[in-house]
C-alpha cells in the first residue's frame, strides 16, 4: 500500500481565524519535528497567509520549527490594523466604512507583507509553487491551494485551481500574494478585493470563510481510491455551540450599545457553514483543534508572550493529535463509508 510506504508524508488543511492563526503555525512546527513532509496546504484567510510561507517555505527545502515560530511571533501584527484617513476618525470613520461596504481597514500591510515574506523564499507566483506528480489533476498541481469566495459569480473559488476555468487566466502566472489578500477581506472589516477576468469584468472577492472556514475535504480524491497519504485540518475557531462572537473578534463593537447584529453575522460566517461537517466524526478524527479562546481573530495589539503562547497551544495540539493518531485505523474505519483523501 503506497500510504504504508509514505508514512510521513501528509496533506495539510488550515482554517480561518485571523491573529488566532498563530496557532496554526505552532502545529505545523509539530508536524514538522515529528518528521512529516507536508505536500500540499490548504488554507483560508489566515490559514491562506500561513500556509503560504509554509508551502514555500516546503518548495525552498522545509521550514523548522523555530524558524517558524520566529516568523509568527515577530509579525508586527498591529500594522495590519491599517485604517484609511477618513476610517480613522473615531465613530464616525468606522460608520462610513461600514456604510460604504469598503471595510474599516485596507489591507494593504498584510498585502505587503506576505509578498515579502513570499520573495524572500524564492515565490512570487503560483507557478514558483508547481508540482511535478503524475497522480494530480492538471489543474490541481500547486503546492498551495487558497479559497475564497467570489460575490460577483456567486461561488466558492480555489486558487490557482480555478483561475483558467473561472476568470480564464493561466494560474502559473497569478500572484500568489494576491489571492491571499483577496482570502483575508473579511467581510465589512477589510476592503474587498477584485480580479478582472479575462472578458474584462471586475470580480469582487472575499474572505474565503464566508462559505467555507475550514474545508477539511479540499484534497479528498475525486476518484473515489484509497487515499496516498492523510490530510489533516487544523483550526483555532472552537466548534458551535462554543462560540460567541466576543470569544471570535474581541472588542469588535459598533458606535452604539446592545446586542450588534454584524457581530452575529460575522460569527455565523466564519463558523456556520463548516460546523455540522466538523461534528462528523470522520472529519474531527483528523482534525487538530487548537484551543485559542484567550485570543481574538482582530487582536491585532497580541503581545509576543501572548504569540509565543499561542503558538505553543498549537505546538500541543498537534502533538496531542499524533499521540492517538491512526492512520490503518482511519482507513479501515472511513475511507470506504465516507470521504478518502
Amino acid at each position: 500500500m503506497a500510504a504504508k510506504r509514505n508514512p510521513h508524508r501528509a496533506d495539510l488543511v488550515l482554517s480561518g481565524g485571523g491573529v488566532k492563526g498563530i496557532g496554526l503555525v505552532g502545529a505545523v512546527g509539530a508536524l514538522r519535528d515529528a518528521g512529516y513532509a507536508l505536500e500540499r496546504i490548504s488554507g483560508t484567510s489566515a490559514g491562506s497567509l500561513v500556509g503560504a510561507v509554509v508551502a514555500a517555505g516546503s518548495q525552498a527545502g522545509g521550514l523548522s520549527a523555530e524558524q517558524l515560530r520566529e516568523i509568527a511571533v515577530s509579525v508586527p501584527y498591529r500594522r495590519f490594523r491599517d485604517s484609511g484617513p477618513i476610517e480613522r476618525i473615531p465613530l464616525i470613520g468606522t460608520a462610513w466604512g461600514l456604510a460604504r461596504g469598503t471595510g474599516i481597514y485596507r489591507g494593504d500591510f498584510a498585502h505587503q507583507w506576505i509578498r515579502g515574506e513570499l520573495k524572500n523564499l524564492g515565490v512570487r507566483t503560483f507557478g514558483d509553487l508547481d508540482i511535478d506528480a503524475d497522480h494530480l489533476l492538471p489543474e490541481r498541481r500547486y503546492r498551495l491551494v487558497v479559497t475564497v469566495a467570489d460575490l460577483t459569480t456567486g461561488q466558492l473559488v480555489r486558487l490557482p485551481w480555478d483561475y483558467e476555468r473561472i476568470y480564464g487566466l493561466d494560474p502559473d502566472e497569478q500572484s500568489v500574494a494576491d489571492a491571499v489578500r483577496a482570502s483575508m477581506s473579511i467581510p465589512f472589516l477589510f476592503r474587498t478585493f477584485t480580479l478582472k477576468d479575462a472578458a474584462g469584468q471586475r470580480c469582487t472577492l472575499v474572505d474565503g470563510g464566508v462559505l467555507s472556514n475550514f474545508p477539511i475535504d479540499s484534497f479528498d480524491r475525486p476518484d473515489g481510491a484509497e487515499p496516498r497519504w492523510p490530510t489533516f485540518g487544523a483550526t483555532v475557531v472552537p466548534y458551535l455551540p462554543a462560540p460567541t462572537a466576543q470569544q471570535l473578534i474581541p472588542g469588535l463593537r459598533l458606535p452604539w450599545d446592545g446586542p450588534t447584529f454584524l457581530e452575529s453575522l460575522i460569527t455565523t460566517m466564519l463558523v456556520g457553514h463548516d460546523q455540522a461537517h466538523l461534528n462528523q466524526p470522520w472529519v474531527k478524527v483528523r482534525a487538530i483543534q487548537v484551543d485559542s479562546t484567550d485570543i481574538g481573530v482582530l487582536d491585532f495589539d497580541v503581545t509576543r508572550a501572548e504569540a509565543d503562547v499561542l503558538y505553543d497551544k498549537g505546538y500541543a495540539a498537534a502533538t496531542e493529535f499524533l499521540s492517538s493518531w491512526d492512520w490503518s485505523g482511519y482507513l479501515q474505519r472511513f475511507r470506504r463509508a465516507h470521504y478518502v483523501t
